[in-house]
């Protein structure tokens, strides 16, 4: 069945276009100025969210995946080793089964656990659990969020969007929380 056009021509210079191309519009906007996403990989993303051979959990993840996600691991650098088992321990450990072993995002996770080594802080499983379990709760709110979206392209769309625009307001939220805590243990607790 074709997709339904999401622009009409009313001239040769003029189009009035609907509401899902604007949203699309907007998402790509966010992506490009806010994300810092290159142009090409904001267009790898909105083929993601098109299409719908996929079902909607590879939709999901085809989208997500193709986001920017950091250096990949230095394959050359010894610590490297070490931080791949830490990290497949870890995912081997949760009983995570999806295949994050060949996802972007754990070469991200491989990458900052071989400099987290390099520097000697401590990043084995024991220690790594606890960010897990947050972000195990994490996903259920975002999924949760996800499906007020009445369409699958708006969820992937919006998937996109918050993966993007929610990672910092995360990184932002965590600074003042260390704050508050750390005034709570250490300073006046005022």
């Amino acid at each position: 069945m074709p997709r339904p056009s999401r622009t009409r021509r009313i001239t040769a210079t003029r189009s009035e276009y609907g509401e899902e191309h604007l949203r699309r519009l907007r998402l790509v906007r966010a992506l490009i100025q806010v994300g810092r996403v290159p142009v090409t990989t904001a267009r790898e993303v909105l083929t993601a969210i098109e299409d719908d051979s996929l079902d909607h959990h590879h939709r999901l993840g085809a989208a997500v995946r193709a986001l920017p996600c950091g250096p990949e691991p230095d394959e050359s650098d010894p610590a490297t080793t070490v931080a791949r088992s830490t990290a497949t321990e870890l995912l081997e450990h949760l009983e995570w089964r999806a295949d994050l072993a060949t996802s972007p995002a754990f070469g991200m996770l491989v990458t900052a656990l071989t400099a987290l080594h390099r520097l000697g802080y401590v990043c084995d499983t024991a220690h790594l659990l606890p960010y897990a379990r947050q972000a195990e709760h994490l996903a259920v709110a975002d999924l949760d969020l996800l499906e007020e979206f009445e369409t699958p392209e708006e969820q992937v769309e919006a998937a996109v969007a918050l993966t993007v625009l929610y990672e910092p307001v995360l990184l932002s939220l965590r600074r003042p929380a260390e704050s508050e805590e750390s005034n709570r243990r250490f300073g006046s607790g005022s």
